[in-house]
């Protein structure tokens, strides 16, 4: 029997800012229901990596893109392919809570369901319950839910982003050091969901903790200026790396 398609896989990836390099000939695969962690010095080049992994690269100024991101074996850069679509299908959650502030907690979930043609509450209510379960957030507040999230925590803000991204049921959720943010509290309960929400999606997290990318994930890449160094199941990167500078860098000689 044939190997199943990696859910999504990066092509010979180059991902530039003008002439500049920010990402070099990056290869890499993510099964379907796994975590994956990026890890690697700060400017190494996990974020625009991870933001090219769903089209949002090509927003930023000057920024350009070579090569193939395939999700279920179909490119997403491929000329009659929406990007507003490909979003749809790879949701992102960024490192700094970002709550729509006019919109209340209710809306700022149903927010990506009714870009999708979904307008009144009745159609939206249960996917957005649906979602703030998913995210750990529907018991702390399902008593409020047309309060205005900026009273939350950050934590909370912060799952409520998640289930902003989660309501319209995205394959893969790209997580761009989504705790460097929060107390240690609220940062082991973004780390326990995320185990959760690898039950339903493939997750890929960029993190500067290495602690954390041992605890949450199930492979690891290092990155290091612009290029994949080194891609394992996360035990046999921390333990025994086949390559000296993944080495180093597990081991704190150099970052």
């Amino acid at each position: 029997m044939a190997e199943a398609l990696p859910r999504l896989e990066a092509r010979q990836l180059t991902a530039r800012f003008g002439p500049t390099p920010a990402v070099r000939d990056v290869t890499l695969t993510f099964r379907a229901n796994t975590v994956t962690a990026i890890i690697g010095p700060s400017g190494c080049g996990k974020s625009t990596f991870l933001r090219c992994l769903n089209r949002l690269h090509e927003l930023s100024r000057q920024a350009s893109v070579d090569g193939q991101v395939l999700l279920d074996g179909d490119d997403i850069y491929a000329p009659d392919v929406n990007p507003v679509g490909v979003r749809r299908r790879i949701g992102m959650v960024f490192q700094q809570a970002n709550p729509f502030p006019t919109l209340s907690i209710f809306d700022n979930v149903a927010a990506g369901l009714r870009i999708n043609g979904r307008r009144s509450r009745r159609d939206v209510a249960e996917p957005v319950e649906r979602a703030l379960r998913g995210a750990a957030l529907w018991d702390e507040v399902k008593d409020r839910l047309d309060a205005n999230p900026l009273g939350l925590s950050g934590g909370q803000q912060q799952r409520l982003c998640i289930a902003r991204a989660i309501a319209p049921t995205p394959d893969v959720l790209l997580l761009d050091e989504p705790t460097s943010a929060l107390d240690p509290i609220a940062t082991q309960s973004i780390e326990e969901l995320v185990q959760e929400l690898k039950r339903d999606f493939t997750v890929v997290i960029v993190t500067h903790n290495m602690q954390q990318a041992a605890r949450v994930s199930d492979s690891t890449a290092f990155f290091y200026l612009g290029e994949l160094v080194e891609h394992d199941v996360t035990t046999r990167m921390f333990t025994a790396p086949s390559e000296a500078r993944t080495e180093a860098y597990v081991t704190g000689r150099f970052g």
